[in-house]
């Protein structure tokens, strides 16, 4: 029996039945932001929900202003910044996009809740599953669109982190689900695609199918 908590109501499943598609939140934060911590104690309370994929990518452009983000790599500003095109907005910090569709600030659970609840699509988008070594993305023509195949690689431990500078000097910050990687693995635009899959590494790993150059996430699955 799997049991569930959407928007603070309980649902209880039988083990056949499928869990619902998980909503994907992506936190883009920054060790050197005094206002980042409170959000990513939101996105950090998300961790073990099997209904949410959490992921927090670490920007690198607060890495000037006095404290280096030991995680920041210039890809994920990179995504960010493809958001903010796509969005017509400004990169800032903490910033969250459920779905790739709303953005937030992922500092108040409520809103958050809100927004995971309102990102739902209406058509929960191809099945995504390993065989072997391989990823298959099913045949969906009622999302078809071109979509990229991105595989997220992330620490789902706590890890606490000492600032030794900038605005959050002296404090100790918790993260979970940190994202380590980030990587293009293939294209998928309606019809049933297979890829190979990199060798496993340490880290958990999830797939997102999204809409190209940085629209909303049109499928995701944990795959490992």
């Amino acid at each position: 029996m799997h049991r569930l908590w959407l928007a603070g109501i309980s649902l209880s499943l039988s083990a056949s039945a499928p869990l619902p598609r998980p909503a994907v939140v992506e936190l883009f934060t920054a060790q050197g932001c005094a206002a980042c911590p409170p959000a990513q104690a939101v996105v950090n309370a998300l961790a073990d929900r099997p209904d949410v994929i959490a992921l927090s990518f670490s920007v690198t452009y607060w890495d000037a202003l006095g404290w280096h983000d030991r995680f920041g790599q210039p890809a994920f500003t990179e995504r960010q910044r493809r958001y903010a095109i796509v969005g017509h907005r400004q990169l800032a910090t903490p910033q969250v996009l459920v779905n790739g569709r709303i953005a937030i600030t992922g500092r108040d659970p409520a809103e958050m809740a809100r927004a995971i609840r309102n990102a739902e699509p209406a058509d929960p988008g191809p099945s995504i599953r390993r065989s072997g070594a391989a990823l298959v993305v099913g045949a969906d023509r009622r999302t078809a669109r071109p979509a990229t195949l991105w595989l997220v690689q992330y620490d789902p431990r706590t890890v606490l982190v000492p600032i030794g500078a900038g605005e959050n000097s002296g404090r100790i910050l918790p993260h979970r689900n940190v994202v380590r990687g980030l990587r293009a693995i293939g294209r998928w635009s309606g019809d049933a695609v297979r890829v190979m899959l990199p060798p496993a590494s340490r880290w958990r790993r999830v797939v997102l199918v999204q809409a190209s150059d940085g629209g909303g996430i049109i499928a995701a699955a944990r795959i490992s």
